[in-house]
């Protein structure tokens, strides 16, 4: 496989706060890749790091281009997604209006009304929808929409911070047999946070470790969940 991303001794800052101490890692084109840790371990500001979104330094490249110095704006561009975590839907807007916000920076514009459609048969429930305001949704349905605003951009690759976060666990079971739909069939590389260890590890194929701002364990995603660390930590048994 080809790496789509490389992560070289990143480092990231809040104000005179270092929150990540030169993480290094790679993506490679096709995968799925988790990225564990507990609260407060750096997984978030890896994926805002990546967007330019906090102060970093290293280096970070998405398909040999560097991303350092662009705006975040510059990198969704080049078809990189981030779904942040707490949704962030349009609340006011209808379900179809926020996908057509998520194709705003596309060109090619006569595809749209066929990519919605697309969105609508991996999220039937946003088909049933699609003329409420957002913020009427349940909070899975708006963890659905915010998924497919974000692929509605034709994403190369997609960033995802707790999607499970508030969900039920029947349906965050659902969101990830859809992710898992979405990255082989449409052949989107992703890289998802999450706290829900052994969901993450059944759907990725590689999967990092990261303590206090430093990656400490990787590897396949199934070997990882055999370490018996990892399982005391955070599978619970």
């Amino acid at each position: 496989m080809t790496a789509m991303l490389n992560v070289r001794d990143l480092r990231a800052y809040y104000g005179q706060v270092q929150a990540l101490h030169g993480l290094s890692f790679a993506l490679n084109e096709g995968s799925l890749t988790t990225l564990l840790g507990a609260n407060g371990a750096g997984k978030t500001t890896t994926l805002r790091a990546i967007c330019n979104m906090v102060r970093s330094t290293g280096a970070i490249e998405f398909e040999g281009k560097p991303l350092s110095g662009r705006s975040t704006e510059n990198v969704v561009r080049l078809g990189i997604a981030h779904v942040p975590q707490g949704r962030g839907t349009f609340t006011t807007m209808t379900v179809e209006e926020n996908l057509q916000l998520g194709a705003i920076t596309r060109t090619d514009k006569k595809n749209i009304v066929s990519d919605i459609e697309r969105m609508y048969a991996h999220f039937p429930v946003l088909k049933e929808r699609h003329t409420q305001q957002a913020g009427t949704l349940s909070g899975g349905e708006q963890q659905m929409l915010a998924v497919a605003r974000a692929l509605m951009l034709r994403p190369r690759l997609m960033l995802l911070d707790e999607p499970s976060f508030g969900l039920a666990p029947l349906i965050v079971r659902d969101l990830f047999k859809i992710l898992g739909k979405i990255n082989r069939e449409d052949k989107v590389t992703i890289l998802v946070v999450e706290q829900n260890a052994q969901l993450a590890l059944e759907l990725a194929d590689q999967a990092y470790v990261i303590e206090t701002g430093r990656i400490v364990m990787s590897g396949d995603a199934k070997d990882i969940a055999t370490n018996e660390d990892v399982r005391k930590s955070y599978l619970g048994y």
